[in-house]
């Protein structure tokens, strides 16, 4: 989960490093007055380089990525877009700004997309997928891959959870030709707010570039005011106090990744120990984030009760089951153009409603109080102990 925890020092440095040398927060011009801080440069050229990507774009939100990403690939109207039952909702918010239709698959016991169901949802329309890395956890990226180059559909990895994750020893977001990243407030690195993107083609970067930028192309041989432009855009630009501490954060990832691995197996052997329960699955060859924990009940109403019983000594959960609302397509029906695809959302996904409504999402902290697990076994002690007296 939080980059937040590692906050500190080496933050401050970096803003400081931008008023002590001209105060200036844009990140396009001002050149005599900013004394050669340009932060997000610095924050994308870094960023590729700790992603092995050919290049990076810096972007306001992890939101703001997911449609800037869209641009890049010249989606719209007319176009379809696949993406997964179980996702923030975003990802298909993404694709609706952009003109395009949003076409849900379903989920499997990953809780990322099932490539079948993602497979039978192509159509001549089809041009893009968003697989999502949800709370940290690789999709099954060899065979959705595999699927896409088939089909000739572009794949852009939605890696809001998955900043420092990897699979089969590359790193989350580079597997497609775009990733897309969220530095919000609770992701493994932060910026506030705040996004990135990584791309494989370069022309689709220039296009994705411009498009943040209202158009700008950023002509080195023209003054900003009379930038040549060949396409419209919108303003998802990030700031200069955002690369600042954005690349602060960048040097913490791989620590703040370990520590939440490491408690993440500790109250993976406080869940292991419960036979009424079973771990999420992970793909062979996945390196998690260890965002969440992520385990299977008997029954909706078994995940409520251990639901109240963390929250009775004191501890919680993340998404599943309290907050799935925002996170599940069969909630969706303020979205018009769902509702028009897919018919009643109630009834649409019910492999996806039926997992979910099992599963329960520990949250994991780099720094988990000390005492959680055993807080964590006695709440799931005493679901579990309750329900095998009710049988």
């Amino acid at each position: 989960m939080p980059g937040f925890e590692f906050v500190g020092q080496e933050e401050f440095s970096e803003i400081k490093d931008i008023f002590d040398h001209g105060g200036i927060l844009f990140r396009h011009g001002f050149d005599a007055l900013r004394q050669g801080r340009y932060k997000c440069e610095e924050f994308e050229a870094a960023f590729a380089k700790r992603m092995n990507a050919p290049k990076a774009l810096a972007v306001s939100s992890g939101s703001a990525a997911l449609r800037v990403a869209l641009a890049g690939l010249n989606i719209g109207p007319g176009d379809e877009v696949i993406t997964q039952a179980f996702t923030f909702v975003a990802t298909a918010e993404a694709i609706i700004e952009a003109g395009a239709q949003p076409v849900i698959a379903e989920i499997n016991q990953t809780l990322n997309l099932d490539p079948q169901d993602f497979e039978r949802k192509i159509t001549a329309k089809t041009k893009a997928v968003i697989v999502v890395h949800m709370l940290g956890v690789p999709a099954q990226m060899t065979e959705i891959l595999a699927i896409a180059k088939h089909r000739g559909i572009a794949v852009i990895e939605d890696t809001a959870w998955g900043c420092g994750g990897f699979y089969l020893g590359k790193p989350l977001g580079t597997l497609g030709d775009i990733g897309t990243y969220s530095f919000d407030f609770a992701k493994t690195m932060t910026t506030g707010e705040g996004g990135m993107l990584v791309f494989k083609d370069l022309q689709v970067a220039a296009r994705a570039r411009a498009y943040h930028d209202h158009g700008h192309e950023n002509n080195p041989a023209l003054p900003r005011w009379e930038d040549s432009r060949a396409g419209s855009g919108f303003n998802y630009r990030m700031s200069e106090l955002q690369g600042a501490v954005g690349l602060a954060q960048l040097k913490k990832l791989d620590e703040v990744v370990r520590a939440q691995r490491m408690q993440y197996d500790l109250l993976a052997k406080v869940v292991s120990q419960f036979d009424d329960l079973q771990m999420r699955a992970v793909p062979a060859g996945s390196e998690i984030t260890a965002d969440a924990l992520v385990f299977f009940t008997e029954s909706p109403e078994q995940a409520q009760a251990i639901r109240e019983a963390l929250l009775a000594v004191g501890f919680g959960t993340k998404i599943l089951p309290e907050a799935v609302t925002w996170h599940f397509a069969g909630t969706w029906d303020h979205m018009p153009s769902l509702v028009a695809k897919h018919g009643n959302l109630k009834t649409a996904f019910p492999i996806s409603k039926q997992l979910l409504s099992r599963a329960v999402a520990l949250p994991i902290l780099a720094k988990l109080p000390e005492g959680t697990d055993q807080k964590v076994q006695q709440a799931l002690s005493k679901v579990i102990t309750t329900c095998h007296a009710l049988m």
